[in-house]
């Protein structure tokens, strides 16, 4: 585990007393979008800022796109400079625990090919060594905006799955809960079910008991064994809205099991266009 994928809770404080990272706290309730907001202002890391899923993470929703579509470039990297980020400094994103929706921003940061870093447990770890925490808005100087690009080949669309399934190219890998990958239940979308063809990989099945990441060759053996033989660069990264599926895209290239890729409109998109196959069950 490097630097710049996984860090530990002291190994960031040893980091922010060198002024060698920025601190960004992800923390997101689908069900009360403002109480992530709530919880960093009452309590954070210290010098950390603050990114909403919903307006930081994602772009507008339309008619087509799923819940959480890829932010525009431009807006993104204004939110960068609103953070005071510089390519210098070392990104390191948390939430509660899991990281699932600090992976997000991972991924993005590594879509518009930046440098990014997971603490390892949120700030769950954090508190549970006992290290600092404060409250209140942090204070920020802007940084200059940056200008970015992102890398199309780390996505895919619903026409390239289509394509690469019928070709026998690609698998797409769903990391939502088995319930509602199998369509038993369905919370959050106007549909339940998956891809067809698709394999479930539960996010939550990549942490240990501590909500930390398994060990790299733990999850090499997990991921070898639902793969079954594919090529990690066969693989497209799903879920319900694009966000939990940037976890299993961290985890496989934790594990060195990469390139993959991310299929952002996930199943809210698949959904939208109801020619689109649906299946249920517990798939492979």
């Amino acid at each position: 585990m490097t630097r710049k994928q996984l860090c530990s809770a002291p190994q960031l404080q040893s980091s922010i007393r060198a002024g060698r990272c920025l601190v960004v706290d992800c923390r997101f309730d689908l069900s009360d979008p403002e109480k992530g907001r709530s919880n960093w202002i009452e309590s954070h890391i210290p010098g950390a800022r603050y990114a909403h899923l919903d307006q930081d993470l994602a772009g507008p929703v339309t008619e087509k796109t799923g819940r959480h579509p890829l932010p525009d470039p431009e807006v993104f990297a204004q939110f960068l400079s609103s953070l005071g980020w510089s390519q210098d400094m070392l990104l390191v994103a948390y939430d509660d625990a899991s990281n699932a929706i600090a992976s997000r921003l991972w991924w993005l940061m590594r879509y518009f090919d930046l440098q990014a870093s997971l603490l390892d447990g949120g700030i769950a770890a954090w508190k549970a060594v006992g290290l600092p925490l404060e409250s209140g808005p942090t204070n920020v100087q802007s940084s200059d905006t940056p200008e970015l690009m992102g890398r199309r080949d780390m996505t895919v669309s619903c026409d390239q799955i289509i394509e690469g399934q019928s070709l026998g190219q690609l698998k797409v890998m769903d990391a939502r809960a088995a319930e509602r990958f199998s369509g038993e239940i369905e919370p959050l979308d106007a549909k339940a079910g998956h891809i067809p063809g698709a394999i479930n990989r539960p996010f939550q099945d990549n942490l240990d008991k501590n909500s930390c990441f398994k060990a790299p060759d733990v999850l090499r053996a997990e991921f070898d064994r639902l793969l079954d033989g594919r090529k990690a660069s066969q693989v497209a990264h799903s879920c319900g809205s694009g966000v939990t599926a940037c976890h299993n895209y961290f985890a496989m290239e934790l594990a060195g099991l990469s390139p993959t890729k991310l299929y952002p409109g996930s199943w809210s998109e698949w959904i939208r266009d109801p020619s689109r196959p649906i299946e249920t069950g517990p798939g492979e």
